[in-house]
């Protein structure tokens, strides 16, 4: 599904990459104490969004995406589990398929070819220009983060000047929610 193996050198074991939905009090700090957790001890956080959930009872969700050996996934989720402002840790990546969605603008500047070849890759990948001068494009797309990475790579050559990324937001499939 969206576990991916790493090609690490010999000597390592595999990574695997990760997305965990963890519900949290909507609270001063709880961010920096999340971030802090994974910097205190050398993990690496490949995406992060944070949004309120609940107004009502003040609860935030995250989506952490990370990658790493079975061992450091389960310790990140249990030093994650004792945390106070944590409700619920789950690993989408292991308990259930779910979907998941990454939203950029990517903005490509150039005129004559490269912006006729900009608009016709664009057009293939569905990513819609939100905005638009004689000399440049800034296109909006949404999808998995591989389709994203794949557009920025085909933009590169036609004049990509910038982009911004939103980080990958996840969610269980079916009836039931986290």
């Amino acid at each position: 599904m969206s576990d991916i193996v790493y090609d690490i050198p010999s000597g390592k074991k595999d990574l695997h990459r990760h997305t965990l939905a963890v519900i949290t009090d909507n609270e001063f700090g709880v961010l920096g104490r999340v971030v802090g957790l994974f910097s205190g001890r050398g993990y690496n956080i490949e995406s992060l969004t944070v949004a309120e959930i609940d107004r009502k009872r003040a609860l935030s969700r995250m989506t952490i995406v990370t990658s790493g050996t079975e061992q450091v996934i389960e310790q990140i989720k249990a030093l994650l589990e004792r945390m106070v402002p944590v409700h619920k840790v789950h690993d989408l990546s292991v308990e259930c398929p779910f979907v998941e969605r990454e939203l950029a603008l990517i903005k490509v500047a150039g005129t004559g070819r490269k912006r006729v070849e900009a608009l016709r890759i664009a057009d293939i990948f569905r990513a819609h220009p939100v905005d638009a001068t004689t000399e440049s494009f800034i296109f909006e797309l949404t999808g998995k983060s591989s389709k994203i990475d794949t557009f920025i790579e085909l933009m590169e050559p036609l004049g990509l000047v910038e982009t911004a990324r939103t980080g990958s937001a996840a969610m269980a499939r079916g009836k039931n929610g986290v």
